[in-house]
């Protein structure tokens, strides 16, 4: 709790309960005001600026939703808590849609009701203190989280700093290691989300039933093993932003469950029979082009049109090579604090060396080779001898597999991982960590493009 205490009206026509919410809100160090209607509701909403209301939801005259419609056109920042004795999800969806932060079933134990309240506040506190801190940001006119000021990152940036706003659906374009994930964080950080949680997921990581139970969670006994219930991302992130990293990976079934839980703001867990109401923004992002895959018949074009609200498309680290002196400080920075050395500086050379090259793991793969150069620095100087062989070795740069003819992003990427892994002899431990993949991933990849022939070598 702050040491201001906080302003809560509570709204009821039952006198016993409403002084009943009342003595547990003041107990708690809150200062309370009661309203026994709708109407006298208003008038003190009109009168004062309530960290949190708690409203009956059945009322004559001027009901618990009229109250939450109106509490949110004059203080926007108001928590609203609705109390309800008719607990249908019906009632719950209308209630969170309109912005109420939770609703509470009568009857209800007291005890329950001081853990929402003592959530909900804290919410607004968040919210205040995000706020605050996105005004001195303004103020000090930092830049985004991204690094870089070539016109493409530039064009990005702008690009973020209008639809973090929104609460709009975001779908992120680019190649494995260009920073997809970062674009989707600097969107929740700019949001009125901010306060709320993050979370990320790669679809590609897990099978259909696992990402199921990872998105929507699972009831006790749905499954051997399953003990306990469990809450999935989308429960796990309320009010915050659910990141969905390789989502062209997702199979035909999961797409369907995924629709529903974005059309209707509902999800049901494994095992489950029970809508449950949530509330998160959603952020997708892939290296595939999904219009492709909706023409192959691979992903649901109703799915495509909810996700492709607003795109954002990060370009490759070779369409930006005036932003690698920039990332080089800022990667020799990471890595020095990691391994607690002294940032060491570059040789002349490197910088004309990493400009030649044509980084097919994009940023991800710089990263990790200046961490390699600050681990063999030992004399504070970056040198072309701490690069990787195959980089020192590339006296011109080494030039993307070109098409002469426009490809899908698909057919792209197939033979961009057909041609990392020729570049690496076959290797593909090295072709991975090029990629900036696991080998597991590389090793689905090879198999669903059937490249096996490329190589057999670890």
């Amino acid at each position: 709790m702050r040491d201001i205490p906080s302003l809560v009206l509570v709204v009821d026509d039952e006198p016993i309960a409403r002084k009943n919410l009342a003595h547990v809100l003041g107990r708690m160090g809150c200062q309370v005001s009661q309203a026994d209607d709708g109407r006298q509701a208003l008038a003190e909403l009109e009168k004062n600026e309530f960290d949190l209301v708690l409203t009956d939801l059945m009322m004559e005259g001027v009901d618990g939703l009229a109250v939450l419609k109106r509490t949110k056109e004059l203080w926007p920042d108001t928590e609203v808590l609705v109390v309800t004795g008719y607990p249908t999800v019906e009632t719950a969806v209308e209630a969170m849609r309109r912005g109420a932060y939770h609703y509470l079933a009568k009857p209800y134990q007291l005890e329950e009701a001081r853990l929402l309240v003592q959530k909900a506040l804290e919410k607004r506190r968040l919210r205040q203190e995000v706020r605050e801190l996105r005004e001195c940001m303004r103020e000090r006119s930092e830049p985004l989280p991204i690094i870089g000021d070539s016109p493409p990152v530039r064009r990005l940036k702008q690009a973020i700093a209008q639809v973090a706003p929104t609460d709009s659906t975001v779908l992120i374009l680019g190649e494995t290691g260009t920073g997809k994930e970062l674009v989707a964080r600097t969107l929740h950080l700019l949001s009125r989300r901010a306060e709320a949680r993050f979370l990320a997921i790669n679809c590609g990581a897990f099978n259909e039933d696992l990402l199921e139970n990872e998105l929507f969670g699972h009831e006790a006994g749905a499954f051997s093993g399953a003990q306990r219930m469990k809450k999935g991302l989308f429960e796990s992130a309320p009010g915050g932003t659910l990141f969905l990293d390789e989502m062209g990976e997702m199979s035909m079934p999961m797409q369907v469950k995924l629709l529903r839980a974005i059309q209707e703001r509902v999800i049901r867990r494994v095992g489950g029979t029970d809508d449950v109401p949530v509330d998160v923004r959603l952020v997708a992002a892939t290296n595939r082009d999904l219009k492709h895959e909706v023409e192959a018949g691979r992903f649901r074009q109703d799915l495509y049109y909810r996700l492709n609200v607003i795109t954002l498309l990060v370009p490759p680290l070779s369409e930006r090579l005036e932003d690698i002196p920039l990332l080089c400080q800022f990667f020799l920075a990471k890595a020095a604090r990691m391994m607690d050395k002294p940032q060491p500086t570059l040789a002349p050379d490197v910088p004309k060396i990493l400009s030649r090259y044509a980084f097919p793991g994009n940023v991800r793969e710089l990263e990790n080779i200046l961490e390699r150069a600050v681990i063999l620095a030992e004399d504070g100087v970056v040198e072309p001898r701490h690069l990787p062989e195959d980089l020192r070795e590339t006296a011109v740069r080494v030039a993307r597999p070109g098409f002469s003819e426009p490809v899908t992003l698909e057919e792209n990427e197939k033979r961009y991982i057909a041609w990392v892994l020729k570049q690496a002899g076959g290797n593909r431990t090295q072709a991975a960590r090029i990629l900036g993949i696991d080998r597991a991933s590389l090793w689905r990849k090879v198999k669903k493009f059937n490249l096996e022939d490329t190589s057999g070598k670890a």
